[in-house]
């Protein structure tokens, strides 16, 4: 089943070109189901290929999705035009009285600042507190994952001696978990962080799970024990040439930057990148919207109960 998006959403033409499944509004409204809702808070600063990435893999799945795009208000996006903002985002503050079957919050290049020193940052607390009541399931992706697990269980992130980056193996700590059904003994992942979390700090936490790990990357997915949170610390959702063009701009600007590891045959960037992540962020992100959305969100969702394991 499709993804329902604008046509003037600059997505649609790069999806529709990929033959992602998408629907219009009037042929969604001639459909006698109830899509899903799914908001999309947007914290990345390539807002369009973050977009572009996410409707990808949402439209990978035989579910209807409507996606609301969020952006905060209390923070002047300078690489997304205005325009592009007003007519395909709402804020926050616009939705806080509505209630969604899902929530995917991005990661954000501000990884190296503490929490409180993000510009935005009681906005996105507002969100998440929010969230524990208007949204069934929550998805947290990169630094929106650590701000996440911060918010709701004081779980600190740490700074790494160099930056993790490039595409690492990860292996299952539990299988018997639905979001990780399908699951490969190992599956590759992208990482762009400079900051991480402590293995020790989600196991002392009980109302967490310590789904999936890495050897070089450390954790990777986390799971809150009422299955309505999931944390994935790494960026399945990238395309190709994502870390590609992060490693080109940072080498363009004569920033210190290591060759992105397992990414470049050989570790030569004048070679094409390998894909080895595909699968696994399909799964995923199918996985999340069936078993941990789709099969357990209520119907009416005036009727969504408070998060079990919220503080």
């Amino acid at each position: 089943m499709p993804v329902k998006v604008p046509e003037s959403l600059p997505a649609r033409s790069i999806l529709d070109a990929e033959n992602v499944f998408l629907i219009d509004e009037q042929r969604a409204l001639h459909q006698d189901i109830r899509p899903l809702r799914i908001a999309i808070l947007n914290l990345m600063p390539t807002k369009i290929a973050t977009e572009t990435q996410l409707l990808r893999l949402l439209g990978n799945t035989p579910l209807q999705v409507e996606v609301t795009l969020l952006h905060t208000a209390s923070h002047d996006s300078k690489n997304t035009s205005s325009e592009h903002l007003l007519q395909h985002y709402v804020s926050f503050q616009e939705v806080r009285n509505q209630s969604f079957d899902g929530l995917i919050v991005t990661g954000a290049p501000v990884e190296q600042m503490a929490f409180e020193d993000v510009d935005y940052w009681p906005e996105l607390t507002d969100l998440l507190d929010w969230a524990r009541t208007n949204v069934f399931a929550s998805l947290f992706i990169c630094w929106g994952a650590q701000a996440a697990l911060y918010r709701y269980y004081g779980i600190q992130k740490h700074a790494l001696a160099e930056k993790m980056f490039g595409i690492f193996p990860h292996r299952l700590n539990v299988r018997h978990e639905r979001i990780v059904q399908g699951f490969d003994d190992e599956f590759f992942a992208p990482h762009s962080r400079h900051t991480g979390i402590s293995r020790e700090d989600i196991l002392a936490e009980p109302r967490l799970l310590l789904l999936s790990e890495s050897d070089e990357a450390g954790v990777y997915m986390v799971q809150s024990t009422d299955h309505r949170q999931v944390f994935v610390t790494g960026h399945s959702e990238y395309d190709p040439c994502t870390l590609q063009g992060e490693y080109t701009r940072d080498v363009d600007k004569g920033l210190p930057i290591a060759v992105p590891r397992n990414y470049f045959p050989g570790d030569d960037p004048a070679q094409p990148p390998r894909v080895r992540w595909r699968g696994h962020a399909n799964l995923l992100f199918s996985n999340w919207l069936n078993y941990c959305v789709y099969q357990e969100t209520p119907y009416e969702l005036g009727g969504i109960p408070a998060e079990g394991n919220a503080p």
